[in-house]
């Protein structure tokens, strides 16, 4: 049974060819064997080009050389023994039969085309968008077009690393797989394919076809959640820190941090350093209540979520007041100290009655509450932990100038022409002006610095304190005494006799060692040795009987 439809190109060129040498054949004559040669000889020609086909034979009588093919054909010359034929527009493999006559015996050759193209498209296919380190990674390769087939090889790439290569194949288009391990080192690579048409085999060359490269991103996400830092509890109104931190994460530096409290976005400022991620921020609660706080952190379409609690709490005051921060001496003076409720506070050791009650005191003021600090404490429970809080307030009381007698000697006695110091103090509220005055005189000796005391210091003083709220006097009496002119006159007589002793003293001495200096003589004619100094003007000598 034929097959309907139009017989392919190959399947034509068999049937040409059978039909030549079966039928066309002279009975008895088909065994008989004539050359006729075909050139090129199995040629390797790109798709779509012309190819000129020379069909000759060394027969000197050779006629009706032809050429039978399914292609576009067209003679460009002929002449004794060949014939020459222009094909054109070559798109598929084919097979060439050359046929002539010589002397009345038929010949034939055969010579098969090869049409080679490059691939339309080689194309990696998309790459996942994270890609988790350790586990298996599909890299496929699509090929549309490309021949032949069985010269064509699909290479796939890691940078210019070959992972893998593998036939193209028949299949239309072609699909090429090569699984790999992914790993942080292949963070940021880029991976492509590439076809290898390789005709050298026919002459030609290695042809090469890339598809873009595409960029693979891996990551490392760790089953632990993050860690998150936060107080249990804080005042409202009151800034306090959030940390959140999370380790064994690659790349930390791509992932993604969202730190919430309740339904607010916190502004966080994220660092990463290795595979250690922390993100710091700052919140605050504005109302008395139980709030949540997150941390998600998330890379790769992959997170990683840690959550907590923070109390807020109002601790109000304690504030602490005096009804009269400037009083007069002898009046009363009240002290309270209060808090906002559930606070007890305590006055100077003396506890309020109850929580959120305020404390007070009462006190008469005198010159010794001057100065004098109020300390107020509060505490407040929360979570089962006493927070306290401190206020101080200081009283003055006004009161008038008082001289401290016991720092104030009232009498005094000095020698004239020496160093001293008046020492006296004044105490009062505002602060009084202390000087003494000489009675008569009006003369003002200094107070609390030295000063040298003259014998017209004697007198009577009187030492006044003065402020606007009064003034307090002290008698003072300063008896300065003059030298002893007895006194002097013995101890220069003494220092005169003294002097008198050391010259003569001197004298003696220089007398002693003029002495030991002289030279003396021997004299012959006396039994004794007397020792006789030497007279100036004559030489010195020995006499000898």
């Amino acid at each position: 049974m034929m097959p309907s439809g139009p017989l392919p190109r190959a399947c034509w060129t068999s049937f040409i060819s059978l039909l030549l040498v079966c039928c066309l054949l002279p009975p008895g004559t088909q065994g008989q064997e004539f050359q006729l040669r075909v050139e090129p000889q199995n040629p390797v020609v790109p798709a779509g080009e012309s190819l000129l086909v020379n069909c000759s034979t060394d027969c000197p009588s050779a006629e009706l050389i032809s050429l039978e093919t399914s292609l576009l054909k067209e003679s460009v010359g002929s002449g004794l023994g060949w014939a020459a034929f222009q094909l054109s527009n070559v798109t598929g493999d084919t097979q060439l039969l050359c046929s002539g006559f010589c002397n009345g015996f038929q010949m034939i050759g055969f010579s098969n085309i090869t049409v080679y193209r490059f691939p339309e498209r080689v194309e990696l296919a998309p790459l996942p968008r994270w890609q988790p380190v350790g586990e298996n990674l599909t890299l496929r390769c699509m090929v549309s077009g490309g021949a032949p087939r069985d010269h064509l090889t699909v290479v796939l790439l890691r940078e210019e690393e070959e992972l893998g290569r593998q036939p193209a194949g028949d299949g239309e288009p072609a699909e090429v797989t090569v699984t790999v391990l992914a790993s942080r080192d292949d963070h940021g690579a880029n991976f492509s394919c590439r076809t290898e048409l390789d005709l050298r085999s026919q002459g030609l060359g290695l042809f090469q076809n890339s598809s873009a490269p595409r960029k693979l991103r891996t990551f490392a996400m760790p089953m632990t959640p993050p860690r998150l830092v936060v107080p249990r509890f804080s005042e409202v109104e009151t800034s306090w820190p959030v940390d959140c931190t999370l380790d064994g994460l690659f790349p930390a530096s791509e992932a993604q941090v969202q730190l919430a409290l309740g339904d607010q976005m916190l502004n966080a400022t994220v660092v990463s350093h290795g595979d250690t991620l922390t993100a710091t921020a700052t919140a605050k609660a504005e109302q008395e209540s139980t709030q949540e706080i997150v941390c998600n952190v998330t890379l790769g379409g992959e997170s990683r979520e840690t959550r907590g609690n923070v109390k807020a709490y109002s601790f109000q005051g304690p504030n602490l007041t005096l009804r009269e921060p400037n009083a007069t001496e002898g009046t009363t003076v009240t002290v309270t100290c209060a808090a906002g409720p559930r606070v007890r506070v305590t006055l100077d050791g003396v506890p309020a009655a109850a929580p959120g009650q305020p404390a007070h005191l009462q006190l008469n003021a005198t010159a010794k509450d001057d100065r004098r600090t109020f300390f107020c404490n509060a505490t407040l429970e929360v979570h089962g932990v006493i927070l306290h809080r401190n206020r101080s307030v200081q009283l003055r009381v006004l009161y008038g100038p008082k001289i401290d007698r016991a720092k104030c000697p009232q009498r005094l006695t000095w020698k004239d022409r020496t160093m001293h110091i008046l020492q006296c103090q004044a105490r009062g509220n505002p602060n009084p002006k202390l000087q003494c005055l000489q009675e008569g005189s009006m003369f003002k000796v200094p107070v609390g610095i030295p000063f040298l005391v003259r014998l017209n210091y004697s007198g009577t003083y009187y030492c006044q304190a003065a402020s606007s709220r009064g003034m307090d006097v002290l008698t003072v009496m300063m008896d300065v005494q003059g030298r002893n002119p007895i006194a002097i006159t013995i101890v220069l007589g003494v220092l005169t006799i003294l002097g008198l002793v050391i010259l003569a003293a001197a004298l003696v001495y220089v007398f002693g060692v003029q002495k030991r200096r002289d030279i003396y003589h021997v004299r012959q004619s006396s039994t004794r040795l007397p020792l006789a100094p030497e007279q100036p003007d004559e030489a010195a000598a020995v006499e000898l009987s």
